[in-house]
Formats: structure tokens, C-alpha cells, sequence
């Protein structure tokens, strides 16, 4: 059966959070969840502590949804954590994170599907039904995965994060052209002030996948 670990790359569109507005106590706390979140994911790489240290920021976000519940943000936050502690794991535990993490998601996008901006909530939903093993085994699902990345594209077309989870998808549709052009765009994305790493750690992403895609459309 086929492991999560690429579920670990969902939970990168929190890097799509803007920094923290001056004075705002809780934007504060969400930036300083994807600062932690860019090291856990790109930074820690023995798996057993990356799950274990993503479990802890979904505990984190968690309580920080708790607090309050009319925002989106730390809903977001959890489920990506919670993605990420998925991709660690894998196995029937990471499916069952992947599940938890989708319907966090879907709560989100009905208080906010603007929350964290750049359509993270759809990036997010997106790539986690493209990368889930279908029926019978998951909620993989291809159309659901275009869909949401379909939205997240219109609201962010130079996104680092929406193109690369794009070109993800593509390759896995056999459209190695489209992914060509989606990885190059999410290459020579626009830097993001205060997110250095997540920003380093996605372009090294698209660059490997981009040349996975131009070795399979032309070999």
C-alpha cells in the first residue's frame, strides 16, 4: 500500500502565510506556527522526531483554535500540522491523520477560504486529494484535486507553493509539458519576506520535480 510521506509536502502551504501584522497578537502566533512548521518540515529530517514535532504544533494550533473559534487561520494551521505528522508516519496512521487533517480543512474553508491568503485552503484541500490513495483504500480524488488547485491558481498565479503542488498533480495526470510550465513558475516565484526557509525548501522541491518531469516527457 502506498505511504504518506508525500503527504508531508501538503502541509508547505503554510507557507503561505503573510508575516504578522504589527500589534496583532494572534497573526503573531500564526506567523510564529509557520516559522516552526518551515523547520520542522524542511529541517528535521529523521522521521519518527518530524512526526513527533508536528503532532506538537497541531496540539499548538489546536488550542490556538480553540481560543478562537470564529478564525480560520489556527484551524488551517492544525490541519497542516496534521498533514505533516501524516507524511511522517505513513501507513493506515498517516490515512487517518490525512482524513483529520481533510475535514479541519473543509471546516476552514467554510469560515474563510481566504484564511492565511494566496489560497492556502484550497492549495491545501487540493493536494491532499491528489496525493491520497483513492477508494477503497483513501479520498484520493483527481477532479477534487484540479478543482482546488484550480482556485488556488486563480487566486495565486505565481504562487510558489499552488504551482508546485500543480506540477505535482500533472505529473501524476501524465501531463508533463503543464507540469513543466507549473514547476518553472513555482521556481521563479517571488520571494517571501520571513519565510526564507519554506520559501528554499519548496524552489529545491520544484527543481527535483521539474526534472522528473522533463526526464519522463521526453525519455
Amino acid at each position: 500500500m502506498k505511504t504518506f510521506s508525500a503527504l508531508a509536502l501538503a502541509a508547505a502551504v503554510v507557507a503561505l502565510a503573510q508575516p504578522a501584522l504589527a500589534g496583532d497578537p494572534l497573526d503573531s502566533r500564526i506567523d510564529a506556527l509557520a516559522r516552526t512548521w518551515a523547520h520542522v518540515n524542511y529541517e528535521v529530517k529523521d522521521k519518527s522526531a518530524q512526526a513527533n514535532e508536528a503532532a506538537k504544533l497541531a496540539a499548538e494550533a489546536d488550542g490556538l483554535a480553540r481560543q478562537n473559534p470564529r478564525r480560520a487561520e489556527p484551524l488551517v494551521w492544525e490541519a497542516i500540522a496534521t498533514a505533516t505528522e501524516a507524511g511522517a508516519k505513513g501507513g493506515m496512521g498517516g490515512l487517518a491523520l490525512a482524513k483529520s487533517a481533510r475535514d479541519m480543512l473543509e471546516r476552514a474553508e467554510k469560515l474563510n477560504p481566504a484564511a492565511l491568503g494566496d489560497g492556502s485552503v484550497y492549495t491545501s484541500l487540493g493536494s491532499l486529494y491528489a496525493q491520497v490513495p483513492g477508494f477503497p483504500i483513501g479520498f484520493g480524488d483527481a477532479g477534487k484535486a484540479r478543482a482546488y488547485l484550480t482556485k488556488a491558481l486563480a487566486v495565486n498565479p505565481n504562487g510558489v507553493d499552488a504551482n508546485y503542488f500543480y506540477g505535482d498533480f500533472l505529473i501524476r495526470q501524465g501531463d508533463y509539458a503543464g507540469a513543466e510550465t507549473a514547476l518553472q513558475r513555482a521556481i521563479n516565484a517571488p520571494a517571501r519576506p520571513g519565510r526564507e526557509v519554506a520559501d528554499r525548501g519548496r524552489k529545491a522541491q520544484a527543481s527535483e520535480l521539474l526534472a522528473t518531469a522533463r526526464r519522463k516527457g521526453h525519455g
